[in-house]
Order: C-alpha cells, then sequence, then structure tokens
C-alpha cells in the first residue's frame, strides 16, 4: 500500500507544476493501493478552503476518499506518542513525523515530494519512482 502525503494530492488538486506526474501515478495504480492519513486530509481542508476552494475539497472527498476506496488511516495515542520519537530523532515537522508514523504503523511505502524522508531508514519515494519500480 501506498501512504500518499499531502503535498502529492495538493500537487494534483492545484495543478502545480509535477501535477502531470500525479496525475499518471494516480491513473495508473489501482485506488484500493492507495491511503491519505486523516491529518493530510484535514490539512488538505485547511490549505483549499482558505483558497477558497471548498468546491475542490468536496468534490475530493467524494471522488477519492468516498467512492474510489482509498484507504484513511489513524493514529491512535500510541502512534503519536511515536510520531513525536520521529519528530525528535529526524527533526521533523509534525505533519511529516504523523505521515512517517502511519507509514510504518501500517507498512505502506510513503509517496512524497519531501526530502526531508529521505533521510529515514524507510524513505519515500516519488510518484514517479514508484512507476518506475513496475516498469512504467
Amino acid at each position: 500500500m501506498f501512504l500518499v502525503d499531502t503535498n502529492v494530492w495538493l500537487e494534483l488538486l492545484l495543478q502545480q507544476e509535477r501535477s502531470s506526474q500525479v496525475e499518471r501515478f494516480f491513473e495508473t495504480i489501482e485506488a484500493a493501493q492507495f491511503a491519505i492519513s486523516e491529518f493530510s486530509m484535514y490539512s488538505i481542508g485547511i490549505i483549499l478552503t482558505r483558497l477558497k476552494k471548498d468546491d475542490v475539497f468536496h468534490d475530493f472527498l467524494s471522488d477519492t476518499i468516498e467512492d474510489s476506496g482509498v484507504a484513511v488511516l489513524r493514529l491512535g495515542v500510541r502512534g503519536l506518542k511515536q510520531a513525536l520519537e520521529l519528530r525528535r530523532e529526524f527533526h521533523f515537522d509534525f505533519d511529516d513525523a504523523y505521515q512517517y508514523a502511519a507509514a510504518v504503523e501500517r507498512g505502506c511505502t510513503l509517496v512524497s515530494f519531501d526530502a526531508d524522508f529521505d533521510a529515514t531508514a524507510r524513505g519515500r519515494k516519488t510518484p514517479s519512482q514508484v512507476l518506475s519500480g513496475i516498469g512504467l
């Protein structure tokens, strides 16, 4: 399973520079293989509503979360404590620590554009690296 970081989702939703790479990633791999953290959902909601893109957030929730089968991962108290340990160990911001802890807890490959994860044992992959790894 692939835990997709907030920055990857936003790249597509905001039609940023690497949106075509992200779109290909999502079109190529079955949605049931994707996960999003609850933290990412809230972060995306905050960013999109601040940009007055409530309709984009609504469509994201409907199409991506409700209809496609993308798993939503939530950390419990033990996971949050693990995130704090990871934050200290890798000097992460809390959002990165949350993502990494969720990936570790669920055994997911973390898909992100954030190079901060490269210093960890699990690392991360970009959408293009995932596609290259499966021969596409």
